[in-house]
């Protein structure tokens, strides 16, 4: 068969054998965003999102420009992103998405860990986002937060005492967890102690240590993200087992986590971007909520820590470090 008749018989069936569809041929599409974290602190993020984006046909320097821009949450970035003429932008947690639903209310904007996006007025409803907005979300919820608070008592089930971490997300919003990880603890007969390290990390993290816990519970975002190997020492200085809210913290030295799989959404996003730069509209693109939650143990730790993990929670472990 020569390259006309294949081309036909892929017509046929509806196959184009171009990956971008029925893109203009040469057109390079810009994809902006204004991350709220340094580079370094995102790289491993940016390269399942880059991996998603080759999935669908797309390599930056070929048929898409990633325009990024790196800060501390500063809108004017966001601002700065849209006014580079970018076709598409991509955004993390919700500040960025705040800021980049205050820049532009027609290019298209595509989550990748947002909460409570319908309270926060990001979308319509999950099914039916409507407007300029669609994507993923990081939709913990009650259920997990409990959970992650279950499983650092079975791993050391001599604690009593916790102190929890506490870095609200957005302000003073929790979403309901605060309460759910508070009526978790009183079904383990665990007492709490709360720590705001919001706005002065080292002088929260001496608060905590003050009423002794016996485990620690971080419950904040992304801010903890780039401090992940100061937070993990910090914890193992004080010889404290203690649970986390992403594997990367567990990857860096960190007990336990109970998480989403974070890249995992970053890598799933580039078919929003790939259904939209192909005509699809972000207001009839549902948006999606995390499909896995990891369970990750790090066994080094735990025996330097003294504690003999039971083989039925290692057994339930996804991954063993």
């Amino acid at each position: 068969m020569n390259r006309r008749d294949t081309l036909a018989a892929l017509l046929a069936l509806g196959i184009s054998s171009d990956p971008l569809g029925a893109q203009p041929p040469g057109k390079v599409y810009r994809i902006g965003a204004a991350w709220i974290a340094p580079r370094r602190a995102i790289e491993d993020l940016l390269a399942a999102f880059e991996q998603g984006l080759r999935e669908h046909g797309y390599v930056n320097g070929r048929n898409i420009a990633l325009e990024y821009r790196f800060s501390d949450g500063k809108p004017e970035l966001t601002r700065e992103v849209v006014r580079s003429n970018v076709d598409l932008i991509v955004t993390g947690v919700n500040p960025q998405t705040a800021a980049a639903k205050a820049a532009t209310q027609t290019i298209p904007i595509v989550m990748i860990i947002g909460q409570d996006v319908v309270g926060q007025g990001f979308v319509a409803s999950h099914a039916r986002p409507g407007g300029n907005i669609t994507g993923l979300i990081w939709e913990m919820g009650a259920g997990p937060t409990a959970k992650r608070l279950e499983l650092l008592k079975e791993a050391a089930p001599r604690i009593s005492r916790v102190a929890v971490l506490f870095d609200p997300p957005y302000g003073e919003k929790d979403f309901g967890l605060r309460r759910a990880i508070e009526d978790a603890a009183s079904a383990l007969k665990l007492n709490l102690s709360w720590a705001d390290i919001t706005d002065d990390f080292e002088r929260g993290f001496a608060s905590a240590l003050r009423e002794r816990p016996e485990a620690l519970f971080w419950f904040g975002h992304a801010r903890q993200r780039a401090r992940r190997a100061e937070i993990v020492a910090l914890t193992a200085k004080h010889r404290l087992p203690a649970s986390y809210h992403g594997a990367e913290f567990v990857e860096a030295g960190g007990l336990m986590s109970y998480a989403p799989n974070v890249p995992d959404l970053f890598r799933r996003a580039g078919k929003y971007v790939d259904r939209i730069l192909k005509g699809a509209k972000p207001g009839d693109l549902p948006v999606e909520q995390p499909t896995k939650f990891e369970f990750v143990i790090n066994q080094k730790t735990a025996k330097a820590l003294g504690l003999t993990l039971p083989q039925s929670l290692l057994l339930r472990a996804d991954r063993v470090i």
